[in-house]
This record gives C-alpha cells, sequence and structure tokens, in this order.
C-alpha cells in the first residue's frame, strides 16, 4: 500500500481521494464503525426515518472552499440547499437580526443596515479572494492583495475591545457576533473575528447550505470517488501500532505519541505533551412533533440560528467557557434541516433538530435542559413540541470520534496562531519529523471547518516529497 490514511473525516478522504487519483494504491482506515468524522449523518434510535447530523450541519464551506469546488459535489448529485435565510439571530424583547442571503435584504432590516454594508459590502464582492485566503496555506502569496488589506483592517477592528466602534447598532453587533462564536473562544479576539469575516462573507455570497440528506452526502460523494479510483476503506480500525509505507492522519497531533512512542523526536514529542485542546461542545439532538414556535415568526424561514442574545452576553458566556466554567446562559448553535429538506419529515411529520451549547473543556454535564430553556428564551412552547432528546455530553465526544478531546470539535484547531503555524511550529506544518509521517487534521492549517483544504494542502506535499509529483490531479468529476 502506497498510502495509508488514518481517520476519515473530510480532510482525511479529500487527500485519500488525491492520492488515489494520482495513481497510488491507498487505504483509509476508520476507528469508529461508519465514515465521516465531522459529516456523518446516523437514523434516530427510535424513530428511524429522522436523522440528525452527528457533528457539522450546515456547509457553507462546501460550496466555498477551493478543493470543493474543483471537486463539484453538485456534480456527484449532492444537493446543497441555500435557504433565503441564511442564518438568525433572536434578541430579548425586541425583533431578531437576520441574516439573508441577499446583502441588500439584510441592511434593509437591520436598525443600521449601512453600517453591515460597510463591514461586508466589499468583502462581499471580493469573496474569492477572502475565501483563499482565509483557506490559504499562509506560505503563498494571496491573490487579490487590495481586498485582504480590506480583510485585514475589518479583521483588526472586531478583534479588539473597539470592536462597537465600527458595526453600529445592536441588531447588527449580535449577528456578527453569533457567526465568530463558532470559533467558542473568547469574543473579541483575532480567531474569532477570522471565522466570524469568513461565514458572514459566505451568508451573502454562497449562501449557508445544508446537504439534503444530511451531511452524510458529502461524504458519501468522496468515498464513492475514492473507491472509483481504486481506494480501500476499512471501519472499526483503529491504529496503535505505525502502518507500513506513507502515512497520512486526520486525527489529533497528539495521537502520534501513542502510536510512535519513543520513535519520535525528543523535541517533536515534548512540544506534542505541550499540545493543548480548546473548549468544547455539548450536543443536543430533538425529534420535534411540529415547527418551532419563534416568537420572531420570521424565523421560521430560518434553518440556522444563533441562540445567545445580543453582543454582551454572547462575549460574556464565551468568557465564562473559556475560563472552565459553565455559563448560566450559554451560546447555543441550532439548525432545522427540514426547512430546506423535506426527506428530512417522517410520515408521522417528526423532524430533527440539531444543537450544540458550548462548555468548559471535558464538560460531563448533560445540556439538555439547557438547550431547551435557551430555545424556550426564544421561542415560548417550544418544550410542548419536543418528542425526544439525544444529549451527548462534551466528555463523551470522543466516544464518537476520538478527534474531540475534551468535547473541542476543532481538534485545537479555533486558533489564530494554529491556523498559521500548525500544531508544532514547523516550516510545513503538515510534515512530521518521521520520515513518511503526515499530518491533515483541523490541528494543521487552515483550522477546523468541513472545506477539505487541510487534506489538501498535505496531499500535496507528501505527493511532492515522497512521489515526485510536481503537479496535482484534476478532482473534476
Amino acid at each position: 500500500m502506497d498510502v495509508t490514511v488514518v481517520g476519515s473525516g473530510p480532510n482525511g478522504l479529500a487527500a485519500a481521494v488525491i492520492c488515489a487519483r494520482a495513481g497510488l494504491s491507498v487505504q483509509v482506515l476508520e476507528a469508529q464503525p461508519t465514515f465521516g468524522g465531522g459529516a456523518r449523518t446516523a437514523s434516530d434510535p427510535e424513530f428511524p426515518d429522522v436523522s440528525h447530523d452527528i457533528c457539522s450541519a450546515v456547509h457553507p464551506l462546501g460550496l466555498a472552499s477551493p478543493f470543493f469546488t474543483e471537486f463539484d459535489l453538485a456534480a456527484r448529485g449532492v444537493q446543497l440547499t441555500a435557504p433565503a435565510i441564511s442564518y438568525g439571530n433572536p434578541l430579548d424583547g425586541r425583533p431578531a437580526a437576520i441574516a439573508y442571503h441577499d446583502l441588500d435584504r439584510t441592511c434593509s432590516e437591520l436598525e443600521h443596515g449601512s453600517s453591515w454594508r460597510r463591514l461586508l459590502g466589499p468583502l462581499v464582492s471580493h469573496s474569492q479572494a477572502v475565501v483563499e485566503f482565509l483557506l490559504g496555506d499562509k506560505r503563498s502569496v494571496p491573490s487579490g492583495i487590495a481586498t485582504v488589506a480590506r480583510l485585514g483592517v475589518r479583521m483588526a477592528e472586531q478583534a479588539g475591545p473597539a470592536w462597537n466602534a465600527t458595526l453600529a447598532g445592536d441588531d447588527a453587533r449580535a449577528l456578527y457576533t453569533g457567526v465568530a462564536a463558532h470559533t467558542i473562544s473568547r469574543l473579541p479576539s483575532v480567531t474569532s473575528a477570522g471565522a466570524g469575516m469568513m461565514l458572514a462573507t459566505l451568508g451573502h455570497t454562497v449562501g449557508w447550505p445544508i446537504p439534503v440528506g444530511g451531511s452524510q452526502a458529502i461524504t458519501d460523494a468522496l468515498i464513492a470517488d475514492l473507491t472509483a479510483h481504486g481506494g480501500q476503506l476499512a471501519a472499526e480500525s483503529p491504529v496503535r501500532t505505525p502502518p507500513g509505507g506513507v502515512v497520512l492522519y486526520d486525527t489529533a497531533p497528539t495521537e502520534l505519541l501513542s502510536i510512535y512512542g519513543d520513535a519520535l523526536p525528543g523535541r517533536y514529542a515534548r512540544a506534542l505533551r505541550r499540545y493543548r485542546f480548546g473548549a468544547a461542545a455539548a450536543k443536543v439532538d430533538f425529534v420535534l412533533s411540529d415547527e418551532v414556535p419563534w416568537r420572531d415568526p420570521r424565523l421560521a424561514l430560518a434553518p440556522t440560528l444563533h441562540l445567545g442574545g445580543d453582543r454582551t452576553q454572547m462575549a460574556r458566556a464565551e468568557a465564562a467557557i473559556a475560563a472552565g466554567r459553565h455559563a448560566q446562559q450559554p451560546m447555543i448553535l441550532a439548525a432545522l434541516p427540514h426547512l430546506v429538506d423535506a426527506s428530512r419529515i417522517d410520515t408521522a411529520g417528526r423532524r430533527p433538530m440539531w444543537a450544540y451549547a458550548h462548555v468548559p473543556a471535558g464538560s460531563p454535564i448533560d445540556q439538555a435542559e439547557s438547550v431547551i430553556a435557551g430555545i424556550e428564551r426564544f421561542a415560548p412552547g417550544f418544550r410542548d413540541i419536543v418528542v425526544a432528546v439525544r444529549s451527548v455530553p462534551a466528555a463523551q465526544l470522543p466516544h464518537h470520534n476520538a478527534n474531540y478531546v475534551g468535547g473541542d470539535i476543532a481538534a485545537g484547531g479555533n486558533n489564530a496562531w494554529r491556523a498559521l503555524a500548525g500544531p508544532t511550529p514547523r516550516l510545513n506544518p503538515w510534515a512530521t519529523p518521521l520520515p513518511g509521517v503526515y499530518l491533515c487534521s483541523a490541528a494543521t492549517p487552515p483550522g477546523a471547518g468541513v472545506h477539505g483544504m487541510a487534506g489538501y494542502y498535505a496531499a500535496r506535499t507528501l505527493l511532492r516529497r515522497e512521489f515526485g509529483f510536481d503537479r496535482l490531479p484534476s478532482l473534476a468529476p
């Protein structure tokens, strides 16, 4: 076997696809019984015609990332449906803040829409340069220098204590903060500002699409291409000793400590032992009998929701999490995929609701009641439509995906420094000091997200170093 990929998340599968298309023999080893890592969908244990996305549910990067753009999910039968509302942020005692796919409509409904337009308008007009920079390898000269400069200015504004100075209106500030909070990090920060800029920009370009049938559709498309080019996959195959040949790890970088032990150079091993994971998410999935009774009826058309209140409330909650405390009103991310995918509703009218609550790393506390209360805050009567609750505390998430150490769904990758340098300071962060051993997880640049780019850069590196390839193979169907 020329290449072994350990882990079948989107990055691992992206790397495997590239290597197989280059004509190499490739195998993917997955410890879990199903493939996909952070892009899996499973049937509810009691209502099998209702399916839940195990980790990610909404995929703007499935349309925007350079890897997926070339791979062309649509041509492979994956239907990514972008709703008219990219995301909504309900607020206490006033109308919700709503980010429509349409930038003009968004600005027209915000209290100070011109402020939102000044922040995002120039980036929306040149969104490709924004994506190429933020998902770039950070080792090449970016295209669209003027747009990158505008992006840098806006990130600086939203990364520091003066973040209110250039974005007016409580609704607009909340709208942006809800997006920035996806990083589960202190607000404001460079990390949250970078994620906020990219995701908010995509909300007005490709939108925030949901794959018909669930996130598993993306994984299945990658697997179909891999097997069509001779690749092999094995589930329930944990790796405890080094595989032969070239090996690429779509895992937390600390996995190398247990697999290679004393074979790791001392300095690198010490750096891995110092590796720190971030704050966590607790997963709560619901089976609902009816539509959510939002106080603001416009939210009935919003498949993605940020349920943390206003900017001050979200920042306070994220600060508590970063300090290792549970927030009284935690930041909650929620999604209702059936709003764009009717196949997610069973014949009895039951439908799924996906949710995360932000919690301290390693939290063992079941967040079901906290999430229900957080939704009831903006949708009185929600509790009455809950048919079933499937809750996984942060401390138990590694049972579903070993990369989620302590419940950190970014494997330590939601960090501005790591998005640049990787898990340890190295000129090439996808390579390790061990011959033929590479990393491609969210812990490597460009960081977390279902974009496949960490796998792309790792495959590029190993194809050049190990097999002498000057060019990457085409990814087109």
